[in-house]
């Protein structure tokens, strides 16, 4: 019998995986604090600052947060009970991430966006 040997794509396909368990985490944690505790601190963060009414965008990011971290639940399982081949793991754990990080940004631009305000006009020296 002979001892797998680590190649490069077997130990990046373990680091994926295990990185997988925080980041669920972190984000079901996130969706915890938003929806339970109200707290909205970390909502639609851009420079690590919420926008001012950051209460308005909160049940967007608690659902942006809670699908993620549910979907990479499901992953884990998955994978540990056998049921998702590789190929399948990778790419809805890969996609899941993806689209949960451009969702976020979206979400923290558009509590910013200035579309239809005009800002405050300088009044002109006479």
């Amino acid at each position: 019998m002979t001892a797998m040997a680590p190649t490069v794509s077997l130990v990046l396909n373990w680091i994926l995986f295990l990185a997988l368990f925080p980041i669920a985490f972190f984000w079901l944690r996130r969706a915890w604090r938003i929806i339970v505790r109200r707290d909205f601190s970390e909502v639609a963060l851009k420079r690590g600052e919420a926008p001012p009414n950051a209460a308005r965008y909160a049940p967007y990011a608690a659902a942006i947060n809670l699908i993620g971290g549910v979907v990479l639940v499901w992953v884990i399982f998955g994978v540990l009970a056998g049921l998702f081949e590789y190929q399948t793991w990778t790419a809805i754990a890969g996609v899941s991430i993806w689209t949960k990080f451009i969702l976020d940004f979206a979400l923290s631009r558009q509590a910013r966006a200035k579309l239809g305000r005009e800002a405050a006009k300088p009044a002109a020296k006479e």
